[in-house]
């Protein structure tokens, strides 16, 4: 597999960001090869980029999956490791089940949701390229990362977009 580079150019207007991501297009570099920046919440397509695709979605039917199994595993294997026979009635009773089955499919909910939002904000930075704290300050970052040869070409379309800064990332698989 080719290593891949990232290639980070800082705008401080919004315009010219989005002039950017239209240069971008083309040189011939697709919507998965680069990302737009910021510190600030703009409305989604101001830049002229794909809507995002996100999967966040998954996560909480996962965990609920999981958790609705792990209280009928855990429900059932205690009646039945443990049985008492009551008056006749049956060693696997549902209604006591079901509550533990409901607060097990929650909890699962709950903690899959957190993971999953961790997980698609890209928080632990081995998800992300270049980086600036500028961002945070009102900065527009768009953020190249592609094949290493294609790296130059890249920088050169960010600085012709009249890209303030540009900044290097590192190499990442």
């Amino acid at each position: 597999m080719l290593a891949k580079r990232s290639v980070l150019g800082l705008y401080s207007d919004v315009d010219v960001a989005a002039d950017t991501l239209d240069a971008l297009r083309e040189a011939g570099y697709t919507s998965s090869e680069y990302e737009i920046l910021t510190g600030t919440p703009y409305p989604e397509g101001t830049f002229g980029e794909d809507e995002p695709k996100h999967t966040l979605y998954r996560w909480p039917l996962m965990g609920a999956a999981c958790g609705f199994i792990i209280g009928l595993v855990l429900t059932s294997g205690t009646q039945l490791a443990y049985p008492l026979v009551t008056g006749g009635k049956p060693v696997l009773s549902i209604p006591p089940m079901s509550i533990i089955m409901y607060e097990g499919t929650m909890l699962g909910a709950i903690i899959f949701t957190v993971i999953g939002i961790i997980i698609e904000s890209r928080l632990p930075r081995i998800f992300m390229g270049a980086y600036d704290e500028r961002i945070t300050e009102g900065y527009i970052g768009v953020t190249v990362t592609t094949s290493e040869e294609r790296v130059g070409p890249a920088e050169e379309v960010l600085k012709a977009s009249g890209a303030e800064d540009i900044k290097r990332g590192w190499e990442r698989d």
